[in-house]
C-alpha cells in the first residue's frame, strides 16, 4: 500500500513538473512571436510612411506645376481683356470727339437761329402794332357807319335784331306747322287705307253663316199618343218636366211636335234632350224625369267642355286651366242678340290673329285674348259688374297673363291698353259683333235706337253733328269750335252720358266722344 502511494505521489510530482516546464517553454514561444510581430509591424508603418512622403511630394510637385499653369493662364487673360478695354477705349474716345464736333455745330445753328427769331419778333411787333392801328381806325369807322344807319332807320342794332329774329321765327313756325300737319295727313291717310285693308282681308277669310237662336226649341214626337204621355195623369208628367228643367213645354195642335220655350238656351237644351231620351226609354213618370234630368246636366256639362276644347284646338291655342275651359264651355249656350258667344269669341279670335299676322304682332297672344275676350258673360247673370272686368278676373284667378287679362278687361275700353294686341281684340270683337246677320234685332227698333241716340246728342247747345257708329255703341259728337270751348265739351259728355243712361235701353255700354276741330287752310297763289 504504501509502495502504491508513493509511485501515485511521483506520477504527480512528475505531472507538475511537466506542466511548469510546459508552461515556460509556451511563454517564451509566445514572446517570441510578439517580438517578431512588433518587427513587423514596425517594418509596415516604416514603409507606409516613406510611401507617404514620396505621394506627398509629388503631389507638390504637381500642385506647383498647376499653380505655374494657371498663372500663365491668368496673365494671358488680362492681357487680353486689357487690349480689348483699350480698344474700346479708344471707340469711345472717338465717338466723344465727334459728339463734341456735333453739339459745337448745334450751338452754332441754334445762336443762328436766335438771332433769326429775334428778327422776326421785331418784324412781327411792327407789323401787331401796324395791325391795331388798323383795327381802330375799322371800328371808328363802323361805328360812325352804324350810328349813321340807325339814325336812318330809328331804331338801335338790337331792336332790328331782335326784329328779324321774331320775323324768321314767326316764318319758321308757319312753315314746321304746314310741314307737321302735311305729314299727319298722310300718316293718317295712309293707317287708314293699311287699317282698311287688313280688315277686309280677316273679315273676307272668316267668313261664316250665322242662324240667330230663337227662344224656342221644337222637339218632334213619334206619334200624337205621345203628348198624352208627356202629359201624364193629371198634368204630372209636364209638370214634374217643367219643374226639374225650368222652362214651359207647349203642346198644341201641332202635329208630331213638342214645343220647348225659354229664354235660357241651356236649360232649352237640358229640356230638349231630357224629353228625347224620356220618349226612346219609354217610361214617363215623374221619377224617372228627375233622373233623366239630372243624367241630361251632367251629360251637357260635359258636352261644353268637350265643344271648348274642339274651339280652342281649332283655333291653335292650348294650354288652359281646366277650371277656364270649363267657365269657357258655358258660352255654349250664352247669347247676344240671339248669336252664340262661344262661337262670337271663335270668329273673333280668327280675326284677331289674322290682324295680328298681318300687323307683326304676337298672333297667339291675339288669338288668346280674343277667344276669352267674353268669359265674364258665362258669370254675368250670377255676379254683379261689367262682364268685361268679371271676365278679367277669372282669367287673372286661372293664371292668365296680364296682357290676356287687360285684353278681355280692355276690349270695351273700360281699362287703358297695355299693348296693342288688346286692341286688336277690341277692333276683332266689334267686327265680329257689328257685321251682317251675326246678330238679331229688329229693324225698326234698331233705326230708332240710332235716330234718339242721335238726337240726345243733337239738343246740347253748339252741336253742330251727332252721329251714332258701330251699331249704337258709340256715339260721336262734332261741336262748333267758336261756341264751344274744351271745358264745355268735358261738360257735354258727360251730361249725354247721364242723359243716355236715364232715357234709353241698350245692351253693354256706349262710348260718348266730343270732338271740337279747328281747321286753317291757306292758298299759294
Amino acid at each position: 500500500m504504501e509502495t502504491i502511494l508513493t509511485s501515485v505521489a511521483i506520477y504527480v510530482v512528475i505531472g507538475v513538473l511537466g506542466a511548469l516546464v510546459g508552461f515556460g517553454v509556451s511563454e517564451a514561444l509566445r514572446r517570441t512571436l510578439l517580438a517578431s510581430r512588433q518587427r513587423q509591424v514596425e517594418e509596415q508603418v516604416h514603409q507606409i510612411v516613406q510611401r507617404a512622403e514620396r505621394e506627398a511630394e509629388n503631389l507638390v510637385k504637381e500642385a506647383k506645376l498647376e499653380a505655374k499653369d494657371r498663372l500663365f493662364q491668368a496673365r494671358t487673360e488680362l492681357e487680353k481683356e486689357q487690349k480689348e478695354t483699350r480698344a474700346e477705349l479708344g471707340v469711345q474716345e472717338k465717338r466723344l470727339l465727334q459728339r463734341e464736333e456735333n453739339l459745337d455745330k448745334k450751338a452754332a445753328a441754334a445762336d443762328k437761329r436766335e438771332a433769326e427769331s429775334q428778327k422776326r419778333e421785331q418784324t412781327l411787333a411792327r407789323r401787331e402794332e401796324a395791325i391795331a392801328a388798323k383795327e381802330e381806325a375799322c371800328d371808328r369807322a363802323v361805328k360812325e357807319h352804324r350810328q349813321a344807319l340807325e339814325r336812318v332807320a330809328g331804331m338801335t342794332v338790337d331792336e332790328a335784331k331782335r326784329q328779324l329774329l321774331s320775323e324768321i321765327e314767326s316764318e319758321a313756325r308757319l312753315d314746321a306747322a304746314g310741314v307737321a300737319k302735311r305729314i299727319i295727313d298722310e300718316a293718317k291717310e295712309n293707317a287708314e287705307r293699311e287699317a282698311r285693308e287688313i280688315i277686309a282681308r280677316s273679315v273676307q277669310r272668316v267668313t261664316r253663316d250665322y242662324v240667330s237662336e230663337a227662344t224656342i226649341s221644337v222637339v218632334p214626337i213619334p206619334n200624337d199618343s205621345m203628348k198624352g204621355r208627356i202629359i201624364g195623369r193629371e198634368g204630372r208628367n209636364i209638370r214634374a218636366i217643367e219643374a226639374a228643367t225650368g222652362i214651359d213645354l207647349i203642346i198644341d195642335e201641332t202635329p208630331e211636335a213638342v214645343i220647348i220655350s225659354g229664354f235660357d238656351p241651356m236649360r232649352r237644351e237640358i229640356a230638349k234632350v231630357s224629353l228625347e231620351r224620356l220618349m226612346q226609354d219609354g217610361r214617363i213618370h215623374p221619377t224617372r224625369i228627375e233622373e233623366i234630368v239630372e243624367k241630361t246636366k251632367t251629360d251637357v256639362e260635359k258636352m261644353m267642355i268637350e265643344e271648348a276644347e274642339k274651339i280652342i284646338f281649332e283655333v291653335g291655342l292650348s294650354g288652359f286651366h281646366p277650371e277656364l275651359i270649363k267657365v269657357l264651355g258655358r258660352l255654349k249656350f250664352r247669347t247676344s242678340y240671339g248669336q252664340n258667344n262661344l262661337y262670337h269669341a271663335r270668329e273673333a279670335a280668327y280675326i284677331c290673329g289674322i290682324m295680328a299676322s298681318e300687323l307683326g304682332l304676337d298672333v297667339k297672344l291675339a288669338k288668346r285674348g280674343a277667344l276669352l275676350h267674353d268669359i265674364g258673360k258665362a258669370v254675368s247673370h250670377e255676379e254683379e259688374g261689367p262682364h268685361a272686368m268679371l271676365g278679367a278676373d277669372i282669367a287673372k284667378r286661372y293664371g292668365e297673363s296680364d296682357k290676356v287679362v287687360n285684353a278681355i278687361a280692355a276690349h270695351h275700353e273700360q281699362v287703358e291698353p297695355i299693348c296693342p294686341e288688346t286692341v286688336l281684340v277690341a277692333a276683332a270683337e266689334a267686327l265680329s259683333a257689328a257685321r251682317p246677320g251675326a246678330r238679331r234685332e229688329a229693324l225698326e227698333s234698331y233705326v230708332k235706337r240710332l235716330e234718339k241716340l242721335e238726337a240726345l246728342a243733337v239738343d246740347f247747345k253748339g252741336v253742330q253733328k251727332a252721329y251714332a257708329i258701330q251699331a249704337g255703341r258709340e256715339i260721336r259728337v262734332i261741336v262748333r269750335q267758336e261756341e264751344v270751348n274744351d271745358v264745355e265739351c268735358s261738360h257735354i259728355s258727360r251730361e249725354l252720358a247721364k242723359k243716355i243712361e236715364q232715357e234709353l235701353t241698350y245692351p253693354g255700354q256706349i262710348k260718348v266722344t266730343v270732338i271740337r276741330e279747328s281747321r286753317f287752310v291757306d292758298f299759294a297763289k
